[in-house]
């Protein structure tokens, strides 16, 4: 297979990052395209030793520090690369990578994180955080939406075969665009060796960036009414200074942590609480992988990764409402029931989701669409 891998942008790194350093793995030959490569050397050379194209958005004034201004000129920037010369293009996508010219005699497969959330389901949602949902700005704005919405629904039937992250993706995209999709989960890497502390009575975590949707804030407003427990929240974002005013004195704000100390604390917690509506989640996994029941929002991939106590052998405890008396009652029913919830269950639950099993299902599945395809 003559392989070319197409990604949204290079600039910060991510989940979506970490799929592409895998992809990469299975085809260390395939050119890689996108729209801007702002990465420093050492991430880049997580994507090994091969050649990436970037569009003409790499050379526009201040592309560095804001690029995602030039939104509207990103289907024109995807559409200007010329794949010609490749049978087989594989696109990592949560944006505009998927809207690749290709040909009908070219087999595209599309890794899709999710139709595109700012021009579907999650517009409102990222226009309230910008100050843009209402007035004659937000008018403009939702006009443009539009018009790349259009683009996207168009672009997806450039796609011969979509694959998604989890089953709630999926039928996103069949809400979307229209098409059936397989799923095969995300890579999240495993503890080489879980770490084995002794369990902190009282002590909760949650592992995020500090962003609106995540409700971190919801979080911390719950530990107000648990005392006698203690919330550690890692991670950074743009809701920091606000949590932190809110947060009451047992709540820690504990900015990134290395490795080492995120996975001791995880294996500490008596439980990871989650409380956003996510289309996969990887920090809930991690917490598993170190024996550590989630406690979580029942909605979006998260019933996908987690054994709640209706399961024979659960990993975790939902809730059903973003609100923090929810949570407190989750947390109560974790700790009147949480005995239940074994370690080594949650250890083998996160084991499905290995990165050795991502890399095994990808190429399988591309080996027979491949196969498929050149047989039509």
């Amino acid at each position: 297979m003559n392989v070319a891998l197409v990604h949204d942008w290079l600039d910060t790194w991510a989940g979506g990052e970490n799929v592409l350093e895998h992809l990469a793995a299975l085809f260390p030959r395939a050119p890689l395209f996108t729209l801007v490569d702002f990465f420093p050397p050492a991430q880049r050379q997580r994507l090994g030793e091969r050649s990436i194209h970037v569009s003409f958005l790499q050379r526009m004034p201040f592309a560095r520090s804001s690029f995602r201004r030039y939104l509207p000129l990103f289907p024109r920037a995807i559409e200007s690369f010329d794949l010609s010369g490749y049978d087989v293009v594989i696109s990592s996508s949560h944006a505009v990578a998927k809207g690749v010219r290709t040909r009908a005699d070219q087999l595209h497969i599309c890794y899709c994180f999710s139709p595109m959330r700012y021009a579907w389901d999650l517009r409102d949602q990222y226009l309230a955080q910008v100050g843009l949902h209402g007035g004659l700005r937000g008018h403009v704005v939702h006009g443009l939406l539009d018009r790349l919405a259009a683009w996207d629904l168009g672009a997806s039937a450039r796609v011969t075969t979509f694959v998604a992250i989890s089953k709630y993706i999926a039928a996103r995209i069949a809400r979307c665009y229209g098409r059936e999709a397989a799923v095969i989960y995300p890579p999240v890497e495993m503890p080489k060796t879980p770490a084995t502390q002794p369990r902190e009575p009282g002590l909760y975590v949650t592992v995020s960036r500090l962003v609106p949707y995540k409700r971190i804030d919801v979080i911390a407003a719950a530990f107000r009414d648990l005392p006698g427990r203690r919330l550690v929240i890692v991670g950074e974002g743009s809701e920091r200074e606000r949590i932190e005013a809110a947060a009451a004195d047992n709540v820690q704000l504990a900015g990134q942590l290395q490795d080492d100390a995120r996975n001791a604390l995880l294996a500490r917690a008596q439980a990871f609480v989650f409380a956003a509506d996510e289309d996969f989640g990887i920090a809930p996994i991690e917490a598993q992988a170190h024996g550590t029941p989630v406690i979580g929002y029942r909605r979006g991939a998260l019933t996908e990764t987690i054994a709640g106590l209706d399961d024979p052998r659960p990993t975790g405890v939902f809730f059903d409402a973003q609100t923090p008396k929810a949570i407190v009652d989750a947390i109560r029913a974790f700790e009147t029931d949480g005995a239940r919830i074994e370690a080594r269950a949650c250890r083998e639950n996160a084991q499905r989701f290995a990165a050795d099993r991502f890399r095994k299902e990808f190429l399988a599945f591309v080996t027979q669409q491949h196969e498929a395809f050149t047989q039509r």
